[in-house]
């Protein structure tokens, strides 16, 4: 596969593809050392106010990478490079806005939790099949899919693996706007160039007034990624992956 494109800045907004180095529409531990160091440098740096998160052409993220959950050897790596970019996701002083078009799965679908807009198109899908993996959700989502979502909403989407349409999530409060297919990131850049006009100071002050406090993200983060790595210690949440990797090979 080709590399995936590069990240850049524009009019004060950074543009991040959520995808691995090879261009695979997953991400690996490499790809979330990356997109953490990138919004470490953003959060400090004064010419970029807005971030924009968006997906390889026809898919936003398909999750994380399979053959790290089922190789040991790398489980620590892994479990502190999604810790990194969660704790970031979760202190990130400026907004976040998302362009979902296609499918966003497991971690592709949590790390929209965290963003202030989500712009999808209709073709755009939603699912978090973490338990029917053995595992448990991640990014502090068993706290903001219920505040979201409301409790039955969040129960259903994780504790049935329910994929939802772009109508549904937006129904429910995961997604913000619905446009047409080809649409998104224009309009996603439009917003990101209104909310990069506004005063720097007012906007991240009223943004975090809205989010509340983030310790409390922070610590469930920790509490989620120890229950994670607990499983991929399990003998039949190991079986159970590796039957399910073999089927989608």
């Amino acid at each position: 596969m080709t590399a995936r494109p590069q990240s850049e800045i524009r009019s004060h907004t950074l543009v991040v593809t959520v995808a691995a180095d090879d261009g695979r529409p997953i991400l690996d531990r490499r790809a979330y050392e990356m997109l953490a160091a990138q919004l470490t440098v953003a959060a400090d740096d004064p010419e970029v106010r807005v971030v924009v998160l968006r997906g390889l052409a026809g898919c936003f993220c398909l999750g994380g990478d399979f053959s790290e959950f089922l190789d040991a050897g790398k489980h620590q790596h892994l479990i502190e490079a999604v810790t990194a970019l969660f704790r970031t996701l979760a202190t990130f002083p400026k907004p976040i806005l998302a362009c979902v078009e296609g499918d966003a799965v497991g971690v592709g679908c949590t790390i929209l939790f965290h963003c202030d807009l989500v712009v999808a198109t209709p073709a755009s899908t939603f699912r978090v099949p973490f338990v029917d993996f053995g595992l448990v959700p991640d990014a502090a989502t068993s706290i903001l899919a219920p505040q979201k979502l409301g409790y039955a909403g969040a129960f259903r989407f994780f504790c049935l693996g329910e994929s939802l349409g772009a109508a549904e999530a937006k129904a429910l409060g995961l997604v913000s706007d619905i446009v047409a297919v080809g649409a998104a990131e224009e309009a996603v850049m439009e917003m990101a160039r209104q909310l990069s006009r506004k005063p720097v100071e007012a906007l991240q002050q009223t943004r975090s007034l809205l989010k509340g406090e983030t310790e409390g993200l922070c610590n469930r983060i920790d509490q989620e990624i120890s229950l994670f790595h607990r499983a991929l210690q399990d003998e039949t949440t190991v079986r159970r992956l590796k039957r399910i990797a073999r089927l989608a090979a």
